[in-house]
């Protein structure tokens, strides 16, 4: 958090080179920057104005770093295109400083393991990987915009619109939906349309028709809530018709395939049905030499019998001259058993050749077949398509894949349906008119920009979502498609790097009302501007909303009590957006919404005065003695200010122990 060393130096002016300066620009800390050749464009006119120092040359120099005063920066962000030149250039830091934070981009995660274990104070992640989820839930448009997982508890956050009076939510108050494993963190409704913080909304408010709740509960597997709002009876029958509706289909689908066996299923059913006949011919075989030819014996006449199905007739009847005791149609039986034989046994090497050739290259297995209607599209699949194609998995959602690169790797999401074409055959095969969602990831803006527009002629009414890199044309793609999700991949992950330059740990990401949501780790030390407060000051103090709490103990407390106060050794994990980790990072405590206070009337006996006492210094943080002393002169005004959502939460434990008291504004408008 926050030091005396200001100083953050970023390699790499790149399109995320740019966003992450002006993502630290927003800490409003001084920053040093390092490109090999001058950028012959700017995404953000005014960057240049705003480096402390624009160094022209190779990061990886030592004299380079040097003059660049890397001794004296606190974090460098390493984010040039080159994943070999990030690595040697982050060797070349850790030598020359071993204090500095490094954040790097790089999407191999086992080298990510192993520089974080021997470089120490390290962050290390992809750009695209940390965005992936953005747009696998954008591209299912349902109710859970996020999702992710803490030391083996996963957490959802759901977007949910109150449709009628039927609803679970209907009525009730927000604070009544706060709970040991729920917290709201978002109330809009006609008078508050957009997303301004976690807690610009009334906690008294009832819940309305056309209100739209956005929440973080703690589930026990992640899954999609299209049905939150049934109640629980009517919700097991939606799910068990959706279960009945699921296997009819999948039951029709196997009809419509019996006619169309994958090869794999065709050889094992050839090389049951040749064992069988050639178990049979061995039988019978046995049994006519044995009857028509007296002086052999059962097991010579199995002997015989197996050498022609191996293709020895010629070592049984190679003469030309007759054989008196075996009739002719018995001969011509053994050189039917030989023939039958050579081909049957033929078929059972072929059959044995095929598995030792699939158990040792892992043959491709066929891929299902694409879906008719409601599903989703992803175009193009690299790092970025084939991240989110795997949450769709997890999800269990219908999908498609289309690549226009001939050389993909076949082996790659084996089970999902893929296309390897152009781009008008492609979209008639992956029957776009009918999709649910268009997910376009491919890396070339221009070529996202085409099918955006294509997919926006055939499918109009489909959720269409864009990957863009560059500021100017997300900005334009936002105007021109105005029903379209763009996620600017850069802008996103540039914020995460941003907050993991300033030494937290950035764990997962979520956009929440075009805001992106950092969740994020903090360990408490002695400096730490976190150190010895209430969990409701930083909640309510710096807009943020702690979700796990870990003391030094190792006691985990998940949707923890706002009355725990945070010391040294602890470990939280936050929601919060670049502002509320800026305010953080900067001691920035918001004083102005302190301006609340609370005035008890009334007290019923001496029991409840002791209680109340308790809770005032629990919520407020004050003495003790001085809490009880301030029950002892009722009516009163209690002297300290409090943010709005804790003097309500306040009054509502003195209502408990039947204390009445009431909410007070000093500075009303």
């Amino acid at each position: 958090m926050f030091q005396e060393t200001t100083l953050f130096l970023v390699c790499g002016l790149g399109s995320l080179g740019q966003h992450c300066a002006m993502a630290l620009k927003k800490f409003g800390v001084k920053v040093v920057a390092i490109e090999q050749t001058m950028p012959k464009s700017w995404e953000f006119p005014e960057l240049p104005n705003f480096f402390e120092e624009l160094i022209i040359g190779d990061c990886r120099q030592i004299e380079i770093l040097e003059r660049a005063k890397l001794k004296k920066c606190r974090s460098v962000l390493i984010v040039t295109s080159d994943e070999e030149v990030n690595a040697q250039t982050a060797l070349t830091v850790r030598e020359l400083n071993d204090n500095i934070r490094i954040v790097m981009r790089c999407g191999q995660e086992n080298l990510n393991q192993l520089l974080n274990q021997q470089l120490g104070n390290f962050f290390a992640d992809d750009p695209t990987q940390l965005t992936a989820s953005a747009f696998a839930l954008e591209g299912l448009g349902d109710e859970t915009i996020g999702f992710f997982a803490i030391n083996n508890y996963r957490f959802e956050v759901t977007k949910h619109q109150i449709k009628g009076s039927n609803s679970w939510f209907y009525g009730r108050k927000l604070y009544e939906l706060n709970n040991k494993k729920r917290r709201v963190l978002s109330h809009i409704n006609t008078q508050n349309k957009n997303f301004k913080g976690f807690y610009k909304w009334e906690l008294n408010s009832p819940l309305n028709v056309g209100d739209t709740l956005i929440y973080v509960e703690l589930v026990d597997e992640f899954s999609l809530r299209n049905y939150q709002s049934l109640p629980q009876v009517k919700k097991r029958r939606k799910q068990w018709q959706e279960g009945v509706t699921i296997f009819l289909s999948r039951f029709k689908l196997e009809l419509s395939q019996l006619g169309n066996f994958s090869l794999l299923r065709q050889v094992r059913t050839v090389v049951l049905v040749c064992s069988l006949l050639i178990i049979i011919l061995l039988i019978i075989g046995t049994f006519l030499f044995q009857f028509y030819y007296p002086d052999t014996t059962l097991i010579y006449a199995f002997y015989a019998t197996a050498i022609l199905l191996l293709g020895g007739y010629a070592d049984l009847f190679g003469n030309f001259e007759p054989i008196a005791p075996i009739p002719p149609w018995l001969q011509f039986f053994a050189l039917s058993l030989t023939v039958i034989g050579t081909a049957f046994v033929g078929v059972l090497y072929a059959a044995l050749t095929e598995a030792l050739l699939s158990a040792k290259f892992q043959l491709i297995r066929p891929r299902p077949i694409i879906p008719q209607k409601d599903h989703l599209v992803i175009v193009g699949l690299g790092k970025v398509g084939q991240r989110v194609a795997n949450y769709l998995k997890e999800v269990k959602q219908p999908q498609v894949g289309i690549t226009f690169n001939p050389d993909f790797d076949r082996t790659i999401l084996s089970d999902i349906p893929l296309i390897i074409g152009n781009l008008k055959e492609s979209f008639i095969q992956g029957n776009i008119s009918k999709a649910k969602s268009i997910i376009i990831t491919t890396e070339n803006e221009m070529l996202n920009l085409e099918i955006a527009l294509m997919a926006r002629s055939v499918n109009p009414e489909g959720r269409l979502v864009i990957g863009a890199y560059r500021k100017g044309l997300s900005e334009k793609l936002t105007h021109l498609l105005k029903n379209a999700q763009v996620i600017s991949s850069y802008a996103v992950a540039a914020e995460a790097f941003a907050g993991a330059a300033f030494g937290e740990n950035i764990l997962s990401l979520f956009r929440q009302q075009n805001q992106t949501v950092l969740v994020t780790e903090y360990q408490i030390e002695s400096h730490d501007t976190l150190n010895g407060l209430l969990i409701v000051e930083i909640s309510y103090g710096y807009d943020v909303l702690v979700i796990f709490y870990q003391n030094k103990f190792q006691e985990i407390k998940l949707m923890p009590s706002l009355e725990i106060r945070v010391e040294v050794g602890d470990r939280i994990i936050i929601l919060g957006t670049v502002d509320g980790l800026k305010r953080i990072e900067q001691g920035n405590i918001l004083l102005t919404s302190r301006c609340w206070g609370v005035r008890i009337n009334w007290i019923p006996h001496q029991d409840a005065a002791f209680e109340g006492a308790n809770a005032i210094t629990r919520i407020s943080g004050c003495d003790l003695a001085l809490a009880r002393k301030l029950m002892e002169s009722i009516p009163n005004t209690l002297p300290m200010a409090f943010y709005q959502h804790q003097a309500q939460y306040l009054i509502r434990e003195l209502s408990k122990v039947l204390i009445k008291a009431e909410l007070i504004n000093f500075f009303p408008d």
